[in-house]
């Protein structure tokens, strides 16, 4: 899969892809944000299949989440991705972004859920929020582990504390699945990912892998 990455689409830039991409005729569309009402209508005109990814799209893996009208689109993606990596395989998909989730796929290619929690930013956010007095400051690569300012106590407290949140969680999973592939993915993954005591596997497109086989397996159905 080649990957080409641009900050935003429109039909200027549709129309770009269209011509550098000739034989593209295929297309997922995920967004949080509403999407333009004619670059919709070019796509749903242009391209043979044409997916607008939501709760009733159909996946390639069992989804046993109760609530799968709230469930993040890209959680469920990333765990596709993940089972399409490491298929028939125990999963722990770990996304640390804006929040930090961690989601469950058996070896029978469930997703069985599992936990949402804030991200390194947003802790920072919450701690200059919702005191009077406490700075908001920004994640550093080297820090103490006890903090003699109250910047560097700060930054101990929220480092340390995902770090061992995390490490605790594959601890957790791995007492009952000893053989899950740990998979960490994210915007601050690259923070992480040689911070933790645990072997993971790091794929920041796991989301977009997800994305293209969830549209795989529509088109293969149609």
């Amino acid at each position: 899969m080649q990957i080409t990455c641009m900050e935003s689409i429109n039909i200027s830039r549709l129309g770009d892809l269209k011509r550098n991409y000739p034989a593209l005729n295929q297309v997922i569309l995920s967004s949080v944000t509403e999407v333009d009402t004619e670059l919709l209508k070019e796509l749903k005109k242009d391209y043979d299949c044409f997916i607008e990814f939501d709760h009733q799209t159909a996946v390639p893996i069992g989804n046993q989440y109760k609530s799968k009208e709230t469930l993040g689109l890209d959680r469920l993606a990333a765990a596709v991705g993940g089972n399409v990596l490491f298929p028939d395989k125990e999963l722990l998909v770990i996304d640390a972004g804006t929040a930090i989730t961690f989601d469950l796929v058996d070896k029978n290619n469930q997703f069985l859920g599992g936990n949402i929690s804030p991200g390194l930013k947003m802790r920072f956010r919450a701690l200059h929020e919702f005191t009077s007095k406490l700075p908001e400051i920004e994640n550093a690569d080297t820090w103490s582990s006890i903090g003699k300012t109250t910047e560097e106590a700060i930054r101990a407290g929220v480092q340390n504390g995902m770090i061992f949140e995390i490490d605790g969680m594959i601890d957790h999973v791995r007492k009952d699945w000893p053989e899950c592939q740990v998979i960490l993915t994210g915007g601050d993954l690259f923070f992480f990912d040689k911070k933790l005591k645990n072997t993971i596997f790091v794929k920041f497109e796991i989301t977009l892998i997800g994305l293209n086989r969830i549209l795989e397996y529509n088109a293969e159905k149609n």
